[in-house]
């Protein structure tokens, strides 16, 4: 079964020219899986240095308008860059920044002209990085049901209220978040977005310790709980207009609810297959067991159909095709091969996958990670019952009027 795409003359073209500007730039250590916070730090800031590099090219955010600071590229020409930094073990941008990938789109639909000549270029080009704020201690999957508060005094807004589990390690520039404007207000009718300044006065970040963190927040996805503490806010980082945060919404969670795709290898699978050929059990390499090849075909095979699902979504989006379903069916997909997977790699592997002893586990824990992660992965954009909701009212089920999915363009 063939499952790769095919690429025209330009795009092998391209893909040469952005091969050879890679490997001229971007860092060895880079690669490195960081097991100290300086570490972390240090990779931090090379990921960053790398960014802005790739900003200038306009290559960070290569779909983005020109005008703003992006690339101005097709969807064909962008493919290959995200296939081309996935070979470093890099996507784009290469660090965690929901404001570029969910926030800048945002703002790219539902912001003034001039909130988008202020905010897109700092984001486009890697100078600034921004995290989300969505979820509070009674809203997560139920995002509308944000308590955080948000008054207007004069021109700004004063915040206050409490986010958990965002952003990662090292900190950021910009937040954008939901708050409510009007507390008393109808459901999905009372909400505002607002892109705020980190800096500000009144904003407390508290590293959360969480399962998916591992032993050291520097090995893998830290998240922290967000204090806002009458937080001045200008009116002029209101996106959308008051009340229709909602609306503005829909932008960001059609993209992290699948509908925004993704490109590149599984590189989960490259590396639980070198384990099991260099891993013996009973004097024989584990890749020689007729279960574990037969799970590992499995693994495969839903790998596979998950980077084709991710392929096909980006195309969709960014090539400007009716979409439907697809965002949250690659979300549900991914959710449960993902669970499956950290059920199928126990059986077969055995106790060692759920340790991070260096005599016994996997080189760099990427096992015991996969056991947390494969489990802690449910529940971020969306749990799978979410992800069913939003299919079944996009085909219609149980409802007169299907459910359009979110603008993103």
């Amino acid at each position: 079964m063939d499952f790769e795409v095919n690429y025209t003359g330009e795009q092998q073209r391209f893909r040469s020219e952005v091969r050879s500007w890679l490997e001229a730039n971007v860092p060895p250590a880079i690669s490195r899986r960081p097991t100290t916070d300086e570490e972390s730090a240090a990779n931090y800031r090379l990921r960053r240095e790398l960014g802005r590099k790739l900003g200038a090219k306009g290559w960070l955010y290569p779909l983005a308008p020109k005008e703003y600071g992006g690339g101005g590229m097709d969807v064909d020409h962008a493919i290959v860059l995200e296939e081309e930094a996935d070979r470093f073990e890099l996507s784009l941008p290469p660090y965690y920044n929901s404001g570029g990938t969910l926030g800048a789109p945002t703002i790219l639909v539902w912001g003034t002209e001039e909130q988008r000549r202020t905010l897109l270029p700092p984001i486009y080009r890697g100078e600034v990085r921004v995290w989300q704020l969505l979820s509070e201690p009674e809203a997560g999957s139920d995002l509308a049901g944000v308590r955080m508060r948000a008054t207007r005094d004069g021109d700004e807004y004063v915040l206050n209220g409490q986010k958990v589990f965002i952003g990662s390690d090292n900190g950021t520039d910009w937040m954008w978040t939901l708050a409510a404007t009007d507390p008393n207000g109808e459901r999905h009718k009372n909400l505002s977005w607002f892109m705020v300044d980190a800096r500000l006065p009144g904003i407390t970040v508290q590293p959360m310790d969480l399962l998916g963190a591992g032993e050291s927040s520097a090995r893998s996805g830290q998240k922290n709980t967000i204090f806002f503490e009458d937080v001045r806010v200008p009116a002029s980082r209101l996106v959308g207009g008051e009340n229709n945060g909602w609306r503005v919404a829909s932008t960001h969670l059609e993209l992290e609810h699948g509908g925004g795709g993704h490109i590149g290898r599984n590189r989960f699978w490259h590396a639980l297959l070198d384990y099991c050929r260099n891993t013996t059990r009973d004097g024989r390499p584990l890749v020689e067991d007729p279960d574990v090849r037969d799970t590992l075909a499995d693994i495969y095979i839903k790998a596979q159909v998950g980077r084709l699902f991710g392929l096909r979504n980006f195309w969709l989006t960014y090539a400007k095709q009716p979409k439907s379903y697809e965002g949250p069916q690659l979300s549900l997909y991914m959710k449960l091969a993902g669970l499956w997977m950290t059920g199928a790699i126990l059986q077969s592997i055995g106790p060692e996958a759920l340790t991070s002893d260096p005599r016994w586990g996997s080189e760099d824990h990427f096992l015991e990670a996969q056991q947390r992660n494969g489990i802690v992965l449910m529940h971020p954009g969306g749990t799978a019952d979410i992800q069913k909701v939003s299919m079944a009212r996009r085909i219609g089920i149980g409802r007169a009027t299907r459910e359009s999915a979110g603008k993103v363009s």
